[in-house]
């Protein structure tokens, strides 16, 4: 059929090639690229055209049959994510060697294509996943409701919200709290945490607590509105105060796993002057204090003002700890008038959001002069235009271990180290 007259809802044959950043494959149809979600490289798929504009540089289409399979395609695992379904499983068709292979593609190419790098990081699985097949990860969860009062999610590049009878990927703790099993105020949000120890768990409707047994929300100023995380960091107990509506690492061994990488991956920093940027409720901040000693100074900076009241209270009993609630590039380059947070540093750390820190961050980062810049990534493409700038700054050692801590979705974590 021929590329003009094809639109959104045509079935067309594709053979399916390399995987792609986002969760799909690439094909091409008639010369035209197409990402094709819920299928593996070297397959043959029969695919629906899901955006199809006759203007696009590229088309995008779900794979609803597969006449030849890979030997790495498995049955779902979560069949409500597959073609046509809500969005947040797009790899549960894949075997869980193949996604960190495939993630680990993803993560190569990008680095060769932004920062001119020819690695070939390692992605590991965190502890327990493999024993739970990819599954039961997610300590928090965000659910939208339908016209009929149905928890679900929205379906994949859309509003619409699709009602769900169970949600695999979230914790035992997380699915005890029985969210699918009741009907809810129409069009309303939920948010639901869980800890990993199953403590304190707290569901939010339209950002309020929400008593589960009383069926209503409790209004109360004073009513309890965050969750207590304990993570056990190199041998040694953390707790941590966060807002249930705040960010937190979601899946249960994350915080441990990345806080211990971070503390490994900044050596001997005793006395040393160290940053850790985009802070949030302080996870790195307060193992990172204890490093440093009584004779270090960590300069934590987050833009959230409710992550900055749950880090003052996290490490209220470390004064060598100065927290700045502010835009990262204004701390770090003063504001208003004021000096700059910090003239010089011994470490930089940094996790920033999706989009990455940016060419003016990085140059803050510069002017400071750190030996070793340790940088936390859930993007692969924002972490090597970030890595490619500092490289042009001088740091240009550099080692990257990827973190599988989003079994069935195309995301991952990453943790480089950058030395001058």
């Amino acid at each position: 059929m021929p590329s003009e007259t094809l639109r959104n809802g045509t079935i067309v044959d594709l053979e399916i090639g390399p995987v792609a950043h986002g969760g799909h494959c690439v094909a091409r149809h008639e010369g035209r690229v197409v990402f094709v979600r819920h299928t593996l490289p070297g397959e043959r798929v029969r695919a629906r055209l899901t955006d199809a504009s006759p203007d696009a540089s590229f088309w995008r289409a779900d794979a609803v049959e597969v006449l030849e399979a890979s030997p790495d395609r498995v049955p779902s695992a979560w069949p409500a994510a597959g073609p046509g379904g809500v969005g947040g499983g797009e790899l549960a068709h894949v075997a869980l060697p193949a996604q960190r292979a495939w993630k680990r593609a993803v993560l190569a190419e990008q680095l060769r294509r932004l920062a001119k790098l020819d690695l070939e990081p390692e992605v590991v699985a965190a502890p327990g996943d493999d024993a739970r097949g990819g599954l039961a990860w997610r300590t928090r969860i965000d659910l939208h409701v339908d016209a009929e009062g149905r928890a679900g999610m929205r379906a994949y590049r859309s509003h619409d919200v699709l009602p769900l009878t169970d949600m695999p990927l979230a914790t035992e703790h997380v699915a005890a709290l029985g969210l699918f099993d009741r009907r809810w105020p129409a069009g309303s949000r939920i948010e639901a945490v869980a800890p990993a120890d199953g403590s304190s768990a707290l569901v939010l409707l339209d950002g309020a607590p929400f008593d589960l047994h009383s069926n209503r929300r409790d209004l109360r100023p004073n009513a309890r509105a965050a969750v207590r995380e304990h993570v056990d960091v190199a041998g040694t107990a953390y707790d941590y105060r966060v807002a249930a509506a705040g960010f937190w690492q979601v899946h249960r061994e994350a915080p441990a796993l990345l806080a211990s990488r971070v503390l490994e991956a900044v050596g001997d920093v005793a006395g040393a002057t160290v940053l850790d940027l985009y802070s949030g409720a302080g996870l790195f901040s307060a193992p990172l204090a204890d490093a440093i000693g009584p004779d270090g100074r960590l300069v934590a900076v987050e833009g959230d003002e409710r992550a900055v009241r749950d880090a003052r209270r996290n490490a209220h009993d470390r004064p060598q700890v100065e927290l700045h609630a502010g835009d990262v590039l204004d701390v770090l380059r003063g504001r208003r008038g004021a000096a700059p947070a910090v003239a010089a540093a011994d470490v930089v750390v940094l996790d920033p959001p999706r989009t990455g820190a940016g060419r003016k961050v990085v140059d803050a980062i510069a002017a400071l002069r750190p030996r070793r810049v340790v940088y936390v990534a859930c993007d692969p493409a924002a972490l090597a235009r970030d890595v490619a700038l500092l490289g042009e700054r001088g740091w240009s050692d550099v080692t990257i271990t990827g973190h599988d801590l989003f079994p069935m979705t195309h995301h991952l974590e990453a943790v480089a180290v950058l030395d001058r």
